[in-house]
């Protein structure tokens, strides 16, 4: 579900101890792009790199952190923000100066001590204080018996760390851990030193390609770090619960075979390793999801992953799609959402049906659970909306999905099987490593194809009813009926509850 984030209460205003201030800084310059989410988001600037660093303490459950942004200007900047919350600042600087700085709900407005010239790169260095047990609704702590995990998205990553919290403005991550010895931390990345001393253990972890806020994972508890190579000699790690660990071995020797598969079709892997979460405690109060594509390591409920192979193998496969589309391509906004969770259902689908599994509904083919859908179309677009065009409340409903899949498998039915591969593939190439929008995706398909498929797709993707169904004549849309309200005057059908992250998923 989506939880209203977290609102600061007062407005702070901290300064750094060597300067005094004498004004309040100036308000927050926003960038309202993202029409679901139109307060995150900073003009001004863009990041291109994070050093984060955090010191986890055990016997207070608190972090002292400082992370280093380093961006470079697109403007002349008197003053500029972050996106932040629920963190307790102490110091900011920027190029090595104190700053001043103001909190004002979700924003962290920095005015340094000198202006800072378009086009320069500047250096804004933050220490605060976080508890991941922060016990409110829509923190991007995920706090465990033993230490934490990070779940930021969608828009939960600046309640872990200051930042600029759009999935655009991707940057190079490096993440260093100072946690006891007896446990365990590990993050986004690779692992390039660790170093122990005095009872405590310190790991530096580094993003060899660009990630976009939401989906950095730092996990900090009891936990093993098993590895295994993929069917290329991919590097595959998972951190396993030490007293999980092999009830979980068999749910996670799972992943060669299932890269192998997504290969085929997707192309190499596209990051520099890949592996698996499970949450160390069952049912963490604030972890509403059965998994979330956290960049190189994918996050789950260790319940989950318990069960038989046709149960869980579609889902997995849903997630490690993410790390193609999702991770490695990033949503320009979050209305571009469809083209992760799409993409992702599409080929967690076809690789259950290709082992011969049913779905949850009993369907066996692509064929026929596309009809079923198909069926849905006009009520879910009458409940949640357009399948581009979601809202904060819409965002995690069927339609960025299994509707996102509808809208990809008319896209085949449409150009064939072949064109659609080359499609999907010359898409992935354009913008791997980048964000992508919706609009890209239909200037890809209609140059690939040779087919202008601006009206067709803008149809299946904006449009208030379903659309025909390449290919299929006979398959018809549920018509949608008013029906009275409560109130006695009439309405479409009730919307449904937005789910859980990945609960909406078709694959489960």
């Amino acid at each position: 579900m989506i939880h209203p984030r977290y609102r600061v209460a007062t407005a702070l205003v901290l300064v750094s101890a060597s300067l005094c201030l004498t004004a309040p800084a100036p308000a927050a310059i926003s960038s309202p792009a993202d029409t679901v989410f139109p307060t995150l988001g900073n003009a001004g600037y863009d990041v291109t790199a994070y050093d984060l660093d955090l010191v986890y303490h055990d016997d207070t459950r608190l972090i002292d952190a400082t992370v280093r942004i380093t961006a470079r200007a697109t403007d002349r900047l008197t003053a500029f923000g972050l996106d932040s919350v629920g963190a307790q600042v102490e110091t900011v600087e920027v190029n090595g100066q104190p700053a001043t700085a103001t909190q004002r709900e979700e924003k962290l407005t920095i005015a340094p001590a000198t202006r800072i010239a378009n086009g320069a790169r500047f250096v804004t260095r933050v220490s605060y204080t976080a508890d991941p047990r922060m016990d409110v609704p829509g923190s991007g702590w995920v706090y465990t018996d033993d230490g934490f995990a990070v779940g930021g998205q969608p828009d939960l990553a600046h309640s872990v760390f200051p930042c600029n919290d759009v999935p655009s403005d991707k940057a190079r991550f490096v993440i260093h851990l100072d946690v006891p010895s007896r446990l365990t931390g590990v993050a986004s990345g690779t692992l390039r030193t660790t170093s122990t001393a005095a009872d405590r253990t310190r790991s530096t972890y580094v993003s060899e390609h660009p990630m976009a806020t939401e989906l950095l994972q730092i996990v900090v508890g009891e936990y093993t770090v098993v590895t295994r190579k993929g069917p290329h000699g991919e590097k595959l790690r998972d951190v396993v619960p030490t007293a999980k660990a092999a009830q979980l071995e068999p749910a996670l020797a799972l992943t060669p075979g299932q890269l192998a598969w997504v290969e085929k079709k997707l192309g190499p892997f596209p990051l520099e390793t890949y592996g698996i979460v499970p949450i160390n405690t069952d049912v963490p109060p604030n972890f509403d999801f059965t998994g979330l594509e956290t960049q190189t390591l994918t996050l789950y409920r260790s319940t989950y992953l318990v069960q038989p192979e046709a149960k869980i193998a579609s889902h997995m496969m849903h997630e490690l799609v993410h790390s193609w589309f999702g991770n490695s391509v990033t949503p320009r906004t979050w209305s571009d959402l469809w083209i992760n969770e799409g993409h992702a259902d599409f080929y967690g689908l076809l690789y259950r049906y290709e082992k011969g599994w049913a779905d949850s509904r009993g369907y066996t083919t692509m064929a026929d659970r596309m009809r079923y859908t198909y069926a849905q179309g006009d009520l879910w677009r009458s409940t949640s909306g357009p399948v581009a065009v979601p809202t904060a409340a819409t965002l995690w409903d069927n339609q960025r999905y299994t509707g996102g899949v509808l809208v990809l498998y008319a896209l085949r039915e449409k150009i064939g099987e072949e064109a659609f591969n080359r499609v999907e593939r010359t898409f992935f190439a354009k913008y791997r490593d980048r964000s992508a929008g919706t609009e890209d995706y239909i200037r890809i398909a209609s140059k690939v194809s040779g087919q202008d498929l601006t009206a067709f797709l803008r149809d299946w993707l904006y449009g208030t009813t379903t659309p025909a169904m390449p290919g299929h004549p006979d398959w018809t849309v549920t018509p949608v009926t008013p029906t009275p309200s409560a109130s006695g005057a009439f309405s479409l059908f009730s919307a449904p509850p937005s789910l859980p992250h990945d609960a909406a998923s078709a694959t489960l």
